[in-house]
């Protein structure tokens, strides 16, 4: 299946699916229509979202601010929205 990137005011949203307590953080790829993230942190006290909003952020090369977990913030799957990148960029991260 391949992700669903809307556009939304100055960025974009796309679902991702987080699995938490991971060895390392990375994207891995595609879970159904969504992206997969491992990240290293629990899901314990927003550990987990604040790691998923540093990654994007990192990866996509914005600001932490301009990424934000639109829906799902106590569900492995999970929508962002990050400001300022196109939906190519995106469609890159999740690979072929």
């Amino acid at each position: 299946m391949a992700l669903t990137v809307r556009a939304s005011g100055a960025g974009v949203r796309f679902p991702v699916r987080v699995q938490p307590r991971a060895s390392r953080s990375e994207i891995v790829g595609m879970h159904g229509d969504a992206m997969k993230i491992r990240l290293s942190a629990p899901p314990v006290d927003g550990a987990a979202n604040d790691a998923l909003v540093a990654l994007i952020a990192e990866v996509l090369g914005v600001g932490r601010r301009a990424v934000r977990i639109v829906s799902g913030e106590t569900s492995r799957s999970k929508v962002v929205e990050v400001e300022g990148v196109t939906a190519a960029a995106v469609l890159r991260l999740a690979g072929p």
